[in-house]
């Protein structure tokens, strides 16, 4: 059942990946020649916005109509309960990596953009949800 999903979400795995290795080791501090405010809040909204639609455009390429409900638990929530999770992860089980409630909020934050511009593929592509066909 996992090389399935594998197999039709390839990127959204590499990348979930990816997300993880950054959140949990350690990284070494960089100074950039230009201050930019909440850099480290721009980059969370940014990873998880990519993330949220990717997933979306790999579960339209894999599927002929869109569930409503497989949709918000896969391309929505899931990527806010991996950010969740994540800083959980950060707070209490690394010494290097502090979790913190803005970061999650910025996950969130960038997971509805994420989810909006895949909901905005997916009306420009002519996908619609699976409805039951009533009447004639």
């Amino acid at each position: 059942m996992l090389l399935l999903y594998f197999r039709r979400y390839p990127i959204t795995f590499l990348l979930a990946l990816a997300i993880v290795l950054l959140s949990l080791l350690p990284i070494p501090d960089v100074r950039m020649p230009v201050e930019v405010p909440l850099v480290d809040k721009w980059t969370h909204m940014v990873m998880y916005g990519v993330l949220t639609l990717v997933i979306w455009l790999e579960y339209i390429r894999a599927h002929r109509q869109m569930r409503g409900l497989r949709l918000l638990l896969l391309a929505f929530l899931a990527p806010i309960a991996m950010g969740g999770a994540l800083e959980l992860m950060q707070a209490y089980l690394t010494t290097c990596r502090s979790g913190e409630w803005l970061d999650f909020v910025a996950n969130s934050i960038g997971a509805v953009v994420g989810a909006g511009c895949g909901l905005l593929a997916s009306r420009l592509g002519g996908r619609s949800s699976a409805k039951p066909k009533t009447g004639v």
